[in-house]
């Protein structure tokens, strides 16, 4: 893969496109990661979670899971919640060399009429960011610091634990991960190291492992999603930490 290559971050800038990372392939980041003045319809994140927009969008996505276990659902909807903050965020940092401002605080959400998350707002096009020999943890560090444990706690007191959580978000960052920049070993950094660079706790050690199976590397869960308690929704195979879920259709 090319290496990155240094863009202007231009907050002022009215362009819809809010990096350059997000063309080709990458173009549906469009649609997950606005800035905040182009998603009129969406609500600041600390008012969502916390005067009873998430509530609602949880009892509407419930019912079209046929009012499942509730941890399934709200389990199911912050998958889509990291998938959508993580690798827009990822793709900009890493083929961009742009950092996103991505503090909870500061951005939005819109949802679907189904009440799963469609998009986020952020207040502005961020910053330039070095693109030396940076680890996983560099690249993801502002979402480490000032978006995932703040998610974690609103997802946590709506009755999933917070290591399910954080396992939702880890196999999109390793995802991500490792689509703009392939590792030379089997596992990144982020997933093995028990400690942050601070020297705090590291919430994502152990979440993701790679494992050798019928003679290929696969990516394994530590925690199961629980997307098998829902109606419909496909089995997510061998990454499954359930063995018994991992060959279902």
């Amino acid at each position: 893969m090319a290496s990155a290559q240094h863009h202007v971050v231009d907050p002022g800038d009215s362009a819809s496109v809010l990096s350059p990372a997000f063309a080709g392939e990458h173009a549906w980041c469009n649609e997950k990661m606005a800035l905040s003045t182009d998603l009129p319809d969406a609500v600041p994140l600390p008012l969502f979670f916390g005067d009873g927009g998430f509530k609602q969008a949880i009892d509407r996505y419930a019912e079209t899971c046929g009012n499942s276990d509730r941890r399934a659902v709200v389990s199911m909807w912050s998958l889509y919640y990291f998938s959508a903050l993580s690798i827009p965020y990822v793709l900009a940092r890493r083929l961009a060399a742009q950092e996103l401002p991505v503090a909870f605080d500061g951005m939005t959400i819109a949802v679907q009429e189904n009440g799963l998350p469609r998009a986020f707002g952020v207040p502005h096009r961020g910053r330039n960011a070095e693109d030396g020999a940076e680890d996983g943890f560099e690249a993801i560090g502002p979402l480490l610091e000032q978006h995932l444990p703040q998610a974690v706690t609103k997802l946590n007191a709506s009755g999933i634990s917070a290591k399910l959580c954080w396992n939702n978000a880890a196999v999109y960052l390793d995802y991500a991960l490792r689509l703009t920049r392939p590792p030379e070993g089997p596992d990144l950094a982020v997933f093995v190291r028990g400690c942050l660079p601070d020297g705090g706790v590291n919430p994502l050690c152990g979440s993701v492992r790679y494992v050798e199976e019928d003679g290929e590397r696969v990516a394994r869960r530590k925690i199961c999603c629980l997307r098998y308690m829902l109606p419909g929704v496909q089995s997510c195979g061998k990454l499954c930490a359930l063995p018994s879920q991992r060959n279902v259709q």
